[in-house]
């Protein structure tokens, strides 16, 4: 079985904005920013409805990164 770290709170990332180099901000699943219920969801499912290519084959868990400075949004692949 392959868990997110992120998700599970065992890791977190340092993540730089590729804009302005500040620090960036975990704002959680990326899939889960597509409607009200995408956070109820199996996660494999949203995996491949994500539009990330092999995000679901590698086991990758996409998170969205969010800079606090000038509100530039990142998507960075957590391995699992």
């Amino acid at each position: 079985m392959n868990v997110c770290p992120v998700c599970n709170g065992l890791k977190q990332l340092d993540v730089h904005c590729s804009e302005c180099s500040s620090q960036m901000e975990e704002k959680g699943r990326y899939m889960d920013y597509f409607d009200d219920y995408s956070p109820y969801m199996p996660i494999d499912q949203m995996k491949l409805e994500d539009g990330i290519p092999n995000d679901y084959k590698n086991h990758q868990c996409p998170h969205l990164y969010r800079c606090p400075s000038c509100g530039n949004d990142q998507i960075v692949l957590i391995k699992e």
